[in-house]
């Protein structure tokens, strides 16, 4: 919804560019602050940095905001949610000891099964913006699922916290290069408004700084499939909120997508979820 908001006021790259240069300034702070190696020092550092910078922040950022105006949201859902998908094949190739047992891909296909649920994209409207515009969508989903990948294969020695500021202060840098290049973006269509502040600030602060603290947390924790399946979540929230905050409706099919996603992810942690019940019981044995 912020970001919604925030299109009416700046071009969409120069939009996700301004974002990142709050979000690395912030989390560079951070970073300094909470960790001696939060510098890139070796060839693996930096190769995990540009990884990042590159594929997770600025191609995937770019990608999905030119995307994105030219197909419906419930479009670039479904094709977003190809990322656990995509990841599970970049695993494959590039990460030996990543793999998915016979019930674990069916839980995948359960989790993308219920986005499309949730989502439901208009046939008619698939291809309404030809190929081009999917396609880059399609593309911001690869990149962020190959990115996954490459960072967790690289061995670096720096913090996470430090990986993640970098990642996003370069990040910035390419995407105002890619900004400066495109015709349709220009430093003077941006309207200073209230508004657009508000959408800058909050974006850069929570759904950046905070949010990617987590995301590379967890992936050196669960892995690159399993930290991908945020893909599946996404649209859940999207829907819920609407349904909340914008008075959209919430159908009893959208309830069922729910349902089935949650199905996925039981099928994909299983053993996590078995072992975490064993846990319990072995604290309360009364119960």
């Amino acid at each position: 919804m912020v970001i919604k908001a925030g299109l009416e006021f700046v071009p969409p790259v120069l939009f996700a560019a301004f974002r990142y240069d709050i979000a690395g300034v912030v989390m560079l702070g951070y970073a300094a602050s909470v960790s001696d190696h939060w510098k890139p020092k070796t060839r693996s550092d930096w190769t995990s940095v540009l990884v990042g910078a590159t594929l997770i922040i600025g191609l995937y950022n770019a990608f999905l905001f030119v995307g994105q105006q030219g197909v419906t949201s419930a479009v670039a859902a479904i094709l977003v949610a190809m990322n656990p998908i995509l990841a599970t094949g970049f695993a494959r190739v590039f990460l030996p000891s990543e793999r998915l047992t016979l019930v674990g891909s069916l839980g995948l296909l359960f989790g993308f099964i219920g986005v499309g649920l949730v989502a439901r994209p208009d046939p008619s409207n698939l291809l309404s913006g030809g190929l081009i515009f999917p396609g880059f969508v399609l593309l911001a989903a690869v990149c962020v699922a190959l990115g996954s990948v490459l960072t967790q294969r690289v061995e670096s020695d720096i913090s996470t916290e430090g990986m993640v500021a970098w990642s996003n202060a370069m990040g910035a840098v390419l995407l105002h290069g890619i900004s400066t290049s495109l015709p349709s973006e220009s430093v003077t269509d941006v309207e200073l408004t209230t508004g657009a502040i508000l959408a800058v600030v909050y974006l850069a602060v929570f759904a950046n700084a905070v949010g990617y603290f987590i995301y590379f947390d967890l992936l050196d924790q669960v892995g690159a499939i399993e930290i991908n399946l945020v893909s599946y979540v996404a649209p859940v929230f999207a829907a819920v909120s609407g349904w909340v905050v914008l008075n959209e409706s919430l159908d009893i099919v959208s309830i069922i997508g729910f349902i089935v996603i949650f199905v996925g992810f039981v099928l994909l942690k299983r053993e996590a979820i078995s072992s975490e019940t064993d846990s319990i019981q072995l604290r309360n044995p009364s119960e």
